[in-house]
C-alpha cells in the first residue's frame, strides 16, 4: 500500500509541477537563453549516440528481414519493413530510451544536487519560482529537440538498412529498389505517428526527471537513488505509453 501511495504522490507532484511550469509560459521570452542551453544539451550532445544506435538498428533490421523475406521471395519489401518499423515504433522508442538514460539521469542529478544543497530553497526565498527557471526551459527544449532527433534517427536507420542490403551478398538488394519500396509504402501518417510518440515520450521523461530531482530529500547519498528512480520510472512510462498511444493511433 505504501508503494501505491508513493506512486500516486509522485504522479500528482509531477502533474502539479507541469501545471506550474506552463503557468509561467508568459515569461518564456526571458528564459530563451536557458532554453537554448538546454536545447544544446538535449539535442546536440545526444545526436552522436542517436545516429550510431539508429544506424545499427536499421542495419540489423535489414539483415534479419532480408534473411527471412529472401526465403519467401519478397526481399524487395525490406525497405518497407525497415522504414515503417523505424518510423512508427523503433525510432521514437529508442531515442526516448537514450534520452532517459543520458539526459534524464543528468537532469535528475543536477536538480537533486541543487535541492539537497539548498539552492532551490534559496530561489524560493528570492521569490524566483523554480518551475520557471529550472523546469520550463527543459520542457520547452525537449519538445523542440525530440522531433529533430527522431527524424535524424529514422533517416540514419534507413540508410543503415540500405548499406546492409547492398553489401550483404545473400540479400543483394540495390539501394534504388530499397528506397523505392520504402517510398512506395511509407506514408506521412507513419512518420507523424512516430513524431507524436516522440513528443509525448520526451515530455514525460523530462517531467519525471525534474519532478524526481526536485522531490529529493536528505543528503548527497539520496542523489544516486533519485537518478535510479528517475531512469526506472522513465523506462516504465515509455513502454506503457507506447502501448496505449499505438492503440489510440491505430
Amino acid at each position: 500500500m505504501k508503494r501505491i501511495n508513493d506512486l500516486l504522490e509522485a504522479l500528482g507532484s509531477a502533474l502539479i509541477l507541469a501545471g506550474r511550469a506552463f503557468a509561467s509560459l508568459p515569461s518564456a521570452p526571458r528564459i530563451l537563453k536557458r532554453v537554448a542551453e538546454q536545447g544544446y544539451l538535449v539535442g546536440y550532445t545526444t545526436l552522436p549516440i542517436v545516429t550510431i544506435l539508429c544506424f545499427f538498428i536499421g542495419a540489423v533490421l535489414a539483415l534479419q528481414a532480408g534473411n527471412t523475406l529472401r526465403d519467401f521471395g519478397a526481399k524487395q519489401l525490406i525497405g518497407t519493413l525497415v522504414g515503417e518499423s523505424l518510423a512508427r515504433e523503433l525510432g521514437p522508442v529508442m531515442v526516448a530510451i537514450l534520452l532517459a538514460g543520458r539526459v534524464g539521469s543528468a537532469v535528475t542529478a543536477e536538480l537533486a544536487s541543487m535541492k539537497v544543497s539548498g539552492e532551490v530553497d534559496a530561489l524560493v526565498t528570492m521569490n524566483i519560482p523554480p518551475e520557471r527557471l529550472l523546469v520550463l526551459p527543459r520542457l520547452i527544449a525537449v519538445l523542440l529537440a525530440m522531433p529533430v532527433l527522431t527524424m535524424v534517427g529514422n533517416i540514419i536507420g534507413w540508410f543503415g538498412g540500405a548499406v546492409v542490403c547492398a553489401q550483404v551478398k545473400s540479400i543483394g538488394v540495390e539501394p534504388e529498389m530499397y528506397f523505392q519500396s520504402l517510398k512506395q509504402y511509407l506514408t506521412i501518417r507513419d512518420i507523424t505517428d512516430g513524431l507524436i510518440k516522440a513528443e509525448i515520450f520526451g515530455f514525460v521523461i523530462m517531467l519525471i526527471a525534474c519532478s524526481t530531482g526536485l522531490r529529493t530529500r536528505g543528503g548527497p547519498r539520496e542523489i544516486g537513488f533519485a537518478v535510479t528512480k528517475s531512469v526506472v520510472f522513465s523506462l516504465i512510462a515509455i513502454l506503457t505509453l507506447d502501448y496505449f498511444i499505438t492503440k489510440a493511433l491505430s
